[in-house]
This record gives structure tokens, sequence and C-alpha cells, in this order.
């Protein structure tokens, strides 16, 4: 590896003292390694929308980072968003991760899709306010609404033609997955930064629930390489960033600049992934 990628970081609002306690010290871990931003979730349906604000509101208030707010617009009004868009707008922050987000369970798809039905109707109202960047995703494997990936492709290209800085992908583990996704999105004229993202392998259990929401798929070598490790966290962990210090080097290797990790509110596999890439503290390379 030539060039020393940049990386970015996901984080979730947290719901307890304990929570709130990890998340933080997780930040405080990670922050030296300067990521280009850091952002943090939006709960299903709004569900976590004033934790979300709380958490960016901090992050914008007492460090250094630079805070991306993920958006949904599920079961929200417009005069929601236009009250969300303000709140931020205050705050200085100008940078939206935007969702469609995930339909609640107690809810159907026509009431949870009442005034906004895709992320793009979320986007172009971002554009109507104005004042904002922002990031899109992508789903490397098909999405689990979509009836095929070049529908998939079609709907992401829409949102790039919007305006988005770049595409942030669902987590994925095989790197193959992602290059033909890549190729599948140049081909079909999408030219912004493509950034995959991240998730190490730290819960079996946890991964697979979140692929099958998501679509993703967990290879049976990856299953079978954590068997029997439930109660060894170590070595699980040890395992875990192999995986993914392996499937990043080869992104790199094959051009990949910029990756997004998907932390879990938790430092200490990322920020060993992020060691392994080259990336060091500020504090390590300004003394150098």
């Amino acid at each position: 590896m030539t060039v020393t990628p940049r990386v970015s970081f996901e984080f979730f609002p947290p719901n307890t003292p304990e929570a709130q306690e990890r998340l933080w010290k997780s930040i405080e871990k990670l922050a030296p390694l300067n990521p280009d931003f850091v952002s943090v979730t939006y709960g299903a349906g709004g569900s976590t929308r004033e934790r979300t604000h709380e958490t960016v509101a901090r992050l914008k208030q007492e460090t250094a980072l630079a805070p991306a707010a993920h958006l949904t617009c599920v079961g929200s009004t417009r005069e929601d968003i236009a009250d969300i868009l303000s709140r931020y707008k205050v705050l200085g922050v100008n940078h939206l991760v935007a969702l469609r987000g995930d339909i609640p369970k107690d809810q159907t798809p026509e009431q949870a899709l009442n005034h906004y039905r895709y992320a793009s109707d979320l986007i172009e109202h971002i554009q109507a306010f104005g004042g904002f960047e922002f990031s899109v995703a992508g789903y490397p494997e098909r999405h689990p609404e979509s009836t095929d990936t070049q529908q998939d492709i079609r709907h992401l290209k829409a949102k790039v033609d919007l305006g988005a800085k770049d595409v942030m992908t669902q987590f994925f583990f095989e790197p193959d997955t992602f290059l033909r996704f890549r190729d599948d999105c140049v081909a079909a004229g999408i030219n912004v930064p493509i950034v995959p993202g991240i998730l190490p392998i730290s819960n079996v259990t946890q991964t697979i629930r979140f692929a099958g929401m998501c679509g993703a798929n967990i290879p049976q070598r990856m299953i079978d390489l954590f068997a029997g490790l439930d109660d060894d966290p170590e070595t699980r962990n040890l395992i875990a960033t192999n995986e993914a210090i392996t499937l990043c080097q080869r992104l790199h290797d094959e051009g990949v600049e910029d990756f997004h990790f998907y932390t879990l509110n938790r430092s200490e596999l990322v920020y060993g992934i992020c060691h392994a890439l080259g990336i060091r503290p500020l504090k390590d390379v300004t003394s150098s």
C-alpha cells in the first residue's frame, strides 16, 4: 500500500448511562486517528431523533470531529424534517446521511411512507432547504425490498444525480462483492466515490441478525471460522480483526482510498484495523 486511506466512523446514540460512557470512551480512542467525519445513526421511524441530535450536538460542541447526522424520512412529515434541518443548521452541522429508513414493525408501508416514499424525496427536500451536503447509501448486495440489483443501481443513480457527495455502502464480507458493485456503479455513470462500509464481526449471532435485516450475505466459511468461539472473546476478536484487515487491504490494493467503519460504539477492533492500514494517531504523526 502506498497511499494511507481515509476513514470515517459510524456510532449510534446511547440509551443508557453505561452505553453513553462506552460510546464516549470509543470516540476518545478513535478521534486521534483523524477521521474525515463521524456519523450518528437515526432509529427506525425517527425513534432516536432526540438522542441522535444530542449526540451530534455534543460531537460538534465538545470535539474537533466533523459530525454527520443520519436523517431518515419514514414516518416523518415535511414539517418534522424542516424542524430537524433547522436545528442542524443552527448547530453548524452541514453533512447529512440521507436515508429512507426502515418501516417500523407496528406500521404498514402506506402509513410509514405517507409523506416521503423514497430517499430521493427526502433529498429533494434537503436540497430545497439549502445549506447541506449529503451522503447516500448503496447496497453491494440486493436491497431486501428490491426485485433485482439493477433496480438498486437505478435508484442509487437517481440519488447521486440529485447531488450526493458520495455513496457509503452497506456492509459485506467478500471483496469481490464490493468490486462488482463498484464496476456496476461506474457502468451506470455514477461518478462519486463509492465508500465501502466495513463491519468487523465481534458478535456472530448479532451480525447474522443484522445481515438478515439488510440483505447482506455472510459466507459459510466465516460462520465456520467463528464456530465454537461464543465463550472465547479474545480469539473471536483476533479472528475478526484479521478478517477485516484482509478485506480492507485487498480493497485498498484495488484502488479504494476511503473506508467507513460500523463501530457498534466499540473502538478496539476498529483501532487495530486502522493501525494495520497505516493510520496513526495525530500525536504520533506530528511528533515524528
